[in-house]
């Protein structure tokens, strides 16, 4: 078991940047590969990013490829996601998530959130244009 912790959230022009935080407790948490989803109004949750459990491998969202970066720090319990060049459409409840099968990555499910078992009550990022 593990528990996630967001933060970082907030308004910011268009064009600006986030750095959003994800703290883990209660869990080892190396054993789980990391991802960030994000959520609009009325619309469905959606993959962001996912890193791998020694962050080996990175993934991201057509949605927020180059703009985006996610790291952890293992020794910390954290992860992060910095967001460049932020757009109105990037307004959403950002929430992480740790996903303990090991197979994530092999097996092409790391942008599925029914593979993460572990959710944070989110962070609101908004974008005013």
């Amino acid at each position: 078991q593990i528990q996630l912790v967001e933060s970082g959230g907030g308004v910011v022009q268009t064009g600006g940047s986030l750095r959003l935080s994800c703290a883990a407790s209660e869990g080892t948490f190396s054993d789980f590969a990391m991802a960030w989803f994000r959520q609009a109004p009325g619309k469905e949750r959606e993959f962001v990013s996912a890193i791998s459990w020694r962050a080996q491998t990175t993934y991201y969202s057509e949605a927020v490829k180059g703009r985006c970066t996610i790291s952890r720090d293992n020794t910390k319990n954290a992860l992060y996601l910095e967001i460049n060049s932020l757009k109105p459409e990037d307004t959403a409840v950002y929430y992480c998530a740790a996903s303990g099968r090991q197979n994530l990555f092999t097996s092409g499910r790391y942008s599925s959130a029914n593979d993460y078992r572990y959710w944070g009550q989110g962070t609101q990022v908004t974008v005013s244009s």
